[in-house]
């Protein structure tokens, strides 16, 4: 029988000189603050984190793509993206973490929604003009500020600080990521996108998406195929995918295991969908991949 003990995820750890369990800022300075143990371990954030860069080279993945980090760039991650140091080489710039809690204090349920929350794209890395540098750098002092004085509405204060970021760092992913206005269409393909990432595991088809967002399956497939150039099963299939890479690269269980996991019942089958999508079975993407970069 499966047992869930894939890859570990780390919870937020508050700081305990400021007391505030919902959210972090770090200045770092060309410091290296990771224990060796922390190395080579494959392991996700019940968190948001994302990293100012203002120097440094070190080298680290996120999912199954490896990045060396570099100066004047802008990193981030989401709770669910798999993270593995592989060595560390002093940095300078600012960190900040934050749990769900903290984005839900926002009433407006705006900032749930931003591009950079939502990731829809998997990405980690933007790249940041000067202009961008000295507006991140800018509000991110201004942040740091108010974290570490306690005044009076402290918490708001830091919310309104963070949606100016959140939002700037939107618009930068947009550009970067998307050309994609975001119409009602846009917005209804995020939602389908949403779901997929929430209940993938349990729902395979979509017909039970379609029955999640109130709106016909024909409907959707359409709308979905017109906004994203990719078919709505497509979408869920490349999920499934997803995750199964996570897990064939950076755990040691069996491809039966991981088949459970993902909601198949049947490791046979789960193999056969792996090879016509991928075209390799999930035992060769698992060494190929393992020989490449090790």
């Amino acid at each position: 029988m499966y047992t869930e003990t894939i890859i570990p995820k780390y919870p937020f750890e508050p700081d305990e000189a400021i007391g505030n369990a919902l959210f972090r800022i770090n200045r770092n300075d060309c410091v290296v603050n990771y224990r060796r143990s922390d190395f080579l371990v494959p392991h996700r954030k019940d968190y948001y984190f994302m990293a100012f860069v203002r120097a440094g080279n070190a080298r680290h993945w996120i999912d199954m793509t490896p990045y060396v980090i570099k100066p004047d760039t802008f990193y981030f991650t989401v709770p669910q993206q798999v993270n593995l140091k592989e060595e560390a080489e002093p940095m300078s710039g600012m960190t900040l973490s934050f749990t769900e809690e903290f984005l839900a204090s926002d009433e407006s349920g705006s900032l749930k929604k931003l591009p950079i929350i939502q990731n829809p794209l998997n990405g980690h890395e933007l790249q940041l003009s000067s202009a961008d540098v000295l507006f991140i750098e800018d509000i991110l002092e201004k942040i740091h500020a108010e974290y570490n004085v306690r005044h009076i509405m402290q918490h708001n204060m830091l919310l309104a600080y963070m949606k100016v970021l959140l939002i700037y760092l939107s618009r930068l992913y947009v550009q970067q990521f998307t050309t994609a206005e975001p119409g009602p269409d846009r917005l209804l393909l995020q939602s389908y996108l949403g779901k997929i990432d929430e209940r993938y595991t349990e729902l395979h088809e979509v017909t039970d998406y379609a029955a999640l967002l109130n709106i016909s399956a024909g409907h959707l497939s359409e709308l979905v195929k017109e906004q994203s150039g990719k078919s709505a099963i497509t979408h869920i299939h490349d999920r499934l995918i997803l995750e199964a890479k996570r897990l064939l690269f950076h755990t040691d269980h069996s491809v039966k295991e991981i088949a459970f996991k993902l909601g198949f019942e049947d490791s046979s089958y789960f193999s056969r969908f792996f090879k016509r999508i991928t075209q390799h079975t999930p035992a060769y993407y698992r060494t190929s991949i393992r020989e490449m970069y090790h």
